[in-house]
């Protein structure tokens, strides 16, 4: 059969389904979980793709009084790995109809300028880095559908919260660098009041505490190259036997260690051990390449927007942590003699 010339409308999926309109607006509008059978899902979507079916966007937008938007708000894009969480996020957003607009906090931190007239006319729900909250108050942000991602699942503003498992993430770093033989740890934190940050430091001295005859020191470092090399310079030197092995709350923390490191005539993992936390493209950039935890930023993106999407639809978003990974590589060994 010739396709037609004019735009295929749901009633043509329906029909060529072999299922009534309400299914196709079930299926299509992503809520026929526990109405319609998977098979019958499948075939509405194959019909649409092969008739070239897409809804009216405006038009359902008028009968739901929904804009279709959401905001991102993440701190300042210094790293890649928000620009994942961005690319994972965006992609949800699309498959379901949505735009996503990124609104960086400036400077990482602190209150931001309102970047709409009226934040809750101009969208229908956002998604906010813990480390860029104080931004909320700012936009209203907390005064809509708010899905609440590295935050404390106990405390969170948000109707829901979604987070890496960066405990366990941090109990990898322990467990590795004990079992190579490590007993004084410095641990380079990054100088930022969030909730994942307080998670990795309690993680680090709870699990090193298991071990007797072990000690962990904590310098607070800006997250930047020069403020990391400027206080691991400073810790480095002060007085009393050196630490050997440096665990760093992210890998630009580990890059200013290394440099750090240098500036002292000291050795990399021969001197001291050193690993991260993120796995950037900066983690295989620096030599020897780092021991850090590989954290999916995309696919935590995406579990973001499918949370606020089942916030926004009465639903109960999926549970769990996301699982992390330490990847080993050549700034860890076991340490030299003192």
């Amino acid at each position: 059969m010739a396709p037609s010339s004019t735009r295929p409308t749901s009633r043509d999926v329906a029909h060529a389904a072999g299922v009534s309109q309400a299914a196709v607006s079930l299926v299509l509008g992503d809520k026929w979980r526990g109405r319609v059978s998977q098979a019958t899902a499948e075939r509405v979507r194959r019909a649409a793709e092969e008739l070239g079916y897409r809804p009216n966007l405006a038009a359902r937008n008028l009968r739901l009084g929904r804009t279709r938007t959401v905001l991102l708000v993440v701190p300042a894009l210094t790293t890649e790995f928000f620009a994942g969480v961005y690319t994972g996020a965006a992609r949800v957003a699309a498959e379901h109809g949505f735009g996503l607009v990124l609104y960086p906090s400036p400077e990482g931190i602190g209150p931001a300028r309102n970047p709409f007239a009226s934040a809750q006319a101009a969208l229908d729900g956002v998604i906010a880095s813990s480390m860029a909250a104080d931004a909320l108050t700012a936009i209203r942000g907390d005064q809509l559908p708010l899905v609440m991602l590295d935050s404390d699942p106990a405390g969170s503003p948000g109707a829901a919260t979604v987070n890496l498992d960066i405990a366990d993430g941090v109990r990898q770093v322990a467990d590795h660098l004990l079992g190579l033989g490590h007993r004084r740890f410095l641990h380079l934190a990054a100088d930022v009041a969030s909730w994942t940050f307080e998670v990795r430091a309690g993680e680090l001295s709870t699990r090193v505490g298991t071990v007797p005859g072990t000690s962990v020191r904590t310098a607070r470092a800006p997250i930047s190259i020069e403020g990391a090399r400027a206080v691991t310079e400073a810790a480095l030197s002060a007085p009393g036997p050196r630490p050997t092995a440096l665990v760093c709350d992210d890998d630009k923390l580990a890059a200013g260690a290394y440099k750090a490191l240098r500036r002292l005539g000291l050795r990399v993992p021969d001197d001291v051990s050193v690993t991260g936390v993120d796995d950037l493209a900066l983690a295989t950039a620096i030599d020897p390449e780092l021991t850090t935890v590989r954290l999916d930023a995309e696919l935590f993106g995406e579990r973001g927007m499918h949370a606020l999407l089942a916030v926004l639809e009465g639903r109960t978003p999926a549970g769990g942590d996301i699982p992390v990974e330490l990847v080993v590589r050549g700034s860890t060994a076991p340490p030299g003699t003192p």
